[in-house]
């Protein structure tokens, strides 16, 4: 009878409980961000049933740990106030604005963001995107659009909110045109908002692989962020995406590492590898799922920054047979604690000596790196070594902590 009775509860419990709820970890290798909000797929697709649904609808397993809802796409508007699109599910267009504004009342969407959190999911808000209408013109501006905000998406108050009661995770900024001038200002009032609230926001930037992204990098070098999505990707044609891993010359991962744990203000910031969700989510850039697995567990294996995926976007993502569920799978199955830099079994480097065009050697020591840090040489001659910061630790991956003077991208002296 006693054996019974806790059996009996035991399958209650279960039934008030069907998964474990895992708060968001910004530690772990194995998170996937996929931005929400611009039903990517049904630009380009008439077949509706694949268009973007509600927030809560990819919201139903654990495949997916953030979503950034894209986007917040003007920042001064009539009524000097910002507004959202959202394209099929909230936009100026089609859903009531506040008055003298067109900021969209889109308080439909306070329960899906509600059920997203309570199922431990990051629901954050992206300003900027392709066509956004953003910037600032003085620090105090950024500092008063900051408490605008504040008050209308996160922890503040107002009579004008446009997710209603939901209290939304943090802000990341997609900004891909003109300067990130005055936003270390925005990011830092409103971080320190947050911190006297109690509660833990996050902040987050989605820059171009290139390195310094041209519209974000004054901004990634002045705030705090807890991690960065990079576009490694064909959205821009950029000579470092995902089409040419494997080109030392191109693939710069081991950059951004560099900037994650020794440039940033926080030193602790997490590197997304950033990749569009399907073919026809970007003009190039798309790999397969077992590309993209075996990239993204090479890199989880080398650098200590890596976060894990993000992916453009949701829609595009389900319609191409969950390749969100498939990437999440795989980091998973790297691990998603814990790090160590591989052996390196290539010979030592000597000074002096010449090596031919993908070469590899082992250089360790010099500046604190750990001993056996492994490379691979560029193609051409003259090269010169450069921070160790920019090695790969993985024995067969691409990357070179030598200075390239035929690469203008390469930060390091």
């Amino acid at each position: 009878m006693h054996t019974y009775t806790l059996v009996t509860i035991a399958i209650f419990l279960v039934s008030l409980f069907p998964s474990c709820i895992h708060a968001f970890d910004n530690s772990r290798y194995d998170n996937v961000a996929v931005y929400w909000g611009q039903n990517s797929y049904g630009a380009g697709h008439s077949d509706t049933a694949n268009h973007q649904k509600r927030l809560s609808y990819y919201c139903e397993d654990n495949s997916i740990d953030v979503f950034p809802i894209a986007f917040l796409n003007v920042f001064f508007g009539p009524g000097n106030a910002p507004s959202l699109n959202l394209a099929n599910t909230c936009n100026p267009t089609d859903n009531a604005t506040f008055p003298g504004t067109t900021l969209p009342d889109c308080a439909i969407l306070a329960s899906d963001i509600s059920t997203c959190q309570s199922k431990g999911k990051l629901i954050t808000l992206s300003l900027g995107g392709a066509t956004g209408a953003v910037g600032f013109s003085s620090d105090s501006q950024a500092s008063a659009f900051a408490d605008l905000i504040w008050n209308l998406f996160l922890g503040g108050k107002s009579s004008t909110r446009p997710f209603g009661t939901a209290i939304l995770d943090g802000i990341d900024l997609d900004i891909e045109g003109g300067t990130s001038n005055y936003h270390g200002t925005f990011v830092d009032r409103i971080r320190s908002l947050g911190q006297a609230s109690g509660r833990k926001y996050y902040f987050t930037a989605a820059p171009q692989c290139v390195y310094p992204d041209a519209a974000l990098g004054t901004v990634l070098n002045a705030a705090v962020f807890d991690a960065v999505y990079g576009a490694f990707s064909g959205f821009y044609n950029n000579y470092c995406g995902l089409q040419n891993f494997g080109q030392a010359s191109t693939w710069n991962f081991g950059i951004w590492d560099y900037w994650a744990r020794s440039v940033s203000r926080s030193k602790t910031t997490k590197v997304y590898l950033g990749a569009p969700a399907s073919s026809s989510a970007a003009g190039g850039g798309y790999v397969d799922i077992n590309t993209l697995s075996r990239i993204a567990t090479q890199m989880r294996k080398s650098f200590p920054s890596f976060g894990g995926v993000m992916l453009w976007d949701a829609s595009q993502a389900y319609a191409n047979n969950r390749y969100d569920r498939a990437i999440k799978n795989a980091l998973v199955a790297a691990g998603g604690t814990g790090f160590t830099y591989p052996a390196c079994s290539a010979p030592a480097y000597s000074p002096g000596n010449g090596y031919p065009a993908g070469s590899q050697v082992s250089y360790g020591g010099q500046s604190g790196m750990p001993q056996g840090s492994h490379l691979t040489l560029p193609t051409g001659s003259g090269v010169q070594w450069s921070s160790p910061a920019l090695i790969n630790h993985n024995g067969d991956g691409p990357d070179t902590n030598l200075d390239n003077p035929d690469n203008p991208d390469n930060p390091f002296p």
